[in-house]
């Protein structure tokens, strides 16, 4: 069995998912080895190759080194359930509507106070907003944490809670995976998807309404 190598070791986010995607457009080998150096990078790669069709059956770390290992599933094409709802992803993004036709709206947390003066003030005023966002209904499409705002997303989060029926509720949560380890958080989430820039931007790109505290 022929194998890909795509060492991504030392590239920014998102890179190392741009990279898997720029081989994926052009072949689908049959066996993919890629080599990262951050949990973060591994995290957003494996769920890409997933969302395309293909399964992890190798994660190994040596060294600060981590090696993936993959192949297509099946057939090796996205499944079918995928396939369906990036289409409707993508007739949607035209009107930025959801498939359920409601608004996109988004809202970027990027820290987890509101305001400057006194942290401690901005403390719970994060807290009632989070509290409060429900009241936008079903047009609250996502919530993206990036720099400061993922501490909100770990364990011992005055927010948790909130976010967790949230996410529950069908709200998608997306945290930064590059902030997240710059704190040394990665193993504290407890909400939420691990996400990259590329999805970040291209969150911003389908959102109808952009929402930033």
């Amino acid at each position: 069995m022929s194998q890909t190598q795509l060492d991504c070791q030392g590239l920014p986010c998102p890179q190392p998912v741009l990279r898997c995607k720029s081989l994926l457009s052009e072949s689908r080998p049959s066996q993919l080895q890629i080599s990262l150096d951050n949990d973060a990078a591994r995290q957003n790669v494996t769920r890409f190759l997933t969302s395309q069709g293909y399964r992890i059956i190798t994660d190994e770390q040596h060294n600060g080194q981590f090696i993936l290992k993959a192949e297509p599933d099946q057939a090796g094409e996205p499944a079918a359930a995928d396939s369906e709802g990036a289409q409707a992803q993508s007739e949607a993004a035209a009107c930025h509507l959801s498939p359920d036709g409601h608004d996109r709206q988004l809202v970027l947390v990027a820290s987890d106070v509101i305001g400057h003066g006194d942290d401690e003030l901005g403390t719970r005023l994060m807290q009632n907003f989070i509290a409060t966002l429900p009241e936008m209904g079903q047009s609250l499409w996502r919530i993206i944490f990036i720099n400061a705002g993922v501490r909100l997303t770990i364990q011992d989060s005055p927010v948790l809670e909130h976010l967790k029926r949230l996410e529950a509720a069908g709200v998608s949560i997306l945290v930064c995976g590059t902030c997240l380890d710059h704190f040394q958080l990665l193993e504290d989430t407890r909400v939420g998807q691990t996400t990259n820039m590329l999805d970040v931007v291209t969150s911003l790109q389908l959102a109808s309404k952009v929402i930033h505290i």
